[in-house]
């Protein structure tokens, strides 16, 4: 097999290997089935008991309490900017958004669209480099939205924003979920892509309370309907089946793994220790505030375009692969995903060192 290299892509990104092992070993034949997974009717005994394994593990490792669906729809996060507000906000209704990052920006520009929108808060004035400490919403929003974590720019929410009691909180949390614990119980919606911490792309769990689901529209074609995709267990069309079954192994892996509170506690420290190195560096510097900084996504540059070119060469050379910052941004950025290994940090802090000693002046 060929050498795997440290992948520090933003998404798709690493997945475990033991997941990958055991779907190789599927794809032929899932079980004694003599059908490999690819190939199994989403309507058949064998793909059903996938799919209502990948639930349970769902809601037993996220604790999702029993008034809330699981849905794995399709359309990535970006699908879901839209199907939001459409189904959520009426025309005299306004909603809140709380603009983080770019993501959180597309989903408002989504929205105005359909209803009246407020931000409630926002840190464009510097670059999005900073989660802001303050909100101001509007009089009893439809809903509050917020993005979790800010990949392009390394920010993330410590914990859940100030919302006011008893507000319906939507969360884009697609770069963080199932990356720490999380009070679903909170939220009247929660979703995100699941190639980033999940699985591979082509699915997007939802994960909603039952009251907002029928409070959608009914006037929106079949298939944009949060209550199509409920009545009928994600399956009115045929779903993407190998990203459920890859959900379903990931979250297995969670599970052996102690769970999102053991996950959380390791993903700390995985970020932890290059921020701990970026801090003392004469060369490199963190991009994002220090109350704000993510663990998924570590973002730093060397103040010199150049150097930022020639050090994500460099690294690409030694077997790094994905370091370089979002194109809107550049520089560079180390995204430290559930499956990501700790050794990779340590190999990537000894390069740094090296590349820091060879470069700094």
């Amino acid at each position: 097999m060929t050498q795997r290299i440290w992948n520090f892509s933003a998404g798709p990104a690493v997945l475990p290997e033991s997941v990958l092992e055991e779907a190789r070993e599927n794809l032929l034949s899932l079980g004694s089935s003599g059908i490999g997974i690819l190939e199994h009717s989403h309507r058949g005994k064998a793909f059903l008991a996938v799919y209502e394994e990948t639930v349970a593990l769902c809601r037993e490792v996220g604790n999702i309490p029993d008034n809330y669906k699981i849905l794995f729809l399709q359309g990535g996060a970006s699908s879901q900017f839209f199907m939001i507000p459409m189904n959520l906000l009426p025309r005299d209704r306004t909603a809140d958004y709380l603009v983080t990052g770019a993501w959180s920006e597309k989903a408002l520009e989504e929205a105005v669209r359909f209803g009246g929108t407020h931000v409630a808060c926002t840190s464009q004035d510097r670059n999005f480099s900073y989660i802001p400490a303050t909100c101001s919403f509007s009089p009893n929003p439809a809903y509050v939205h917020y993005t979790s974590n800010n990949t392009i720019f390394g920010t993330q929410w410590a914990g859940m924003p100030p919302v006011p009691a008893s507000t319906d909180t939507i969360c884009d949390a697609s770069s963080d979920i199932f990356s720490r614990p999380i009070d679903i119980s909170r939220h009247a919606m929660v979703y995100a892509g699941a190639q980033k911490n999940l699985g591979p792309s082509g699915v997007t769990l939802v994960l909603m309370r039952d009251d907002m689901i029928e409070r959608g529209s009914k006037d929106l074609p079949t298939m944009l309907q949060y209550r199509t995709h409920a009545k009928n267990d994600s399956m009115y069309n045929t779903p993407p089946t190998f990203a459920i079954y890859l959900v379903g192994l990931v979250l297995k892996w969670i599970k052996q793994s102690g769970g999102l509170t053991a996950l959380g506690a390791v993903n700390q420290r995985k970020s932890a220790k290059l921020y701990a190195y970026l801090d003392q560096s004469r060369l490199f510097k963190g991009t994002a505030a220090l109350d704000s900084r993510s663990q998924m996504n570590v973002t730093f540059v060397t103040g010199n375009a150049e150097l930022d070119a020639k050090f994500c060469s460099a690294a690409t050379k030694a077997g790094f692969d994905g370091l370089k910052g979002h194109r809107s941004v550049g520089g560079m950025r180390a995204s430290l995903y559930n499956a990501f290994p700790e050794a990779g940090i340590d190999a990537l802090i000894e390069f740094l060192r090296k590349f820091e000693s060879e470069n700094a002046h």
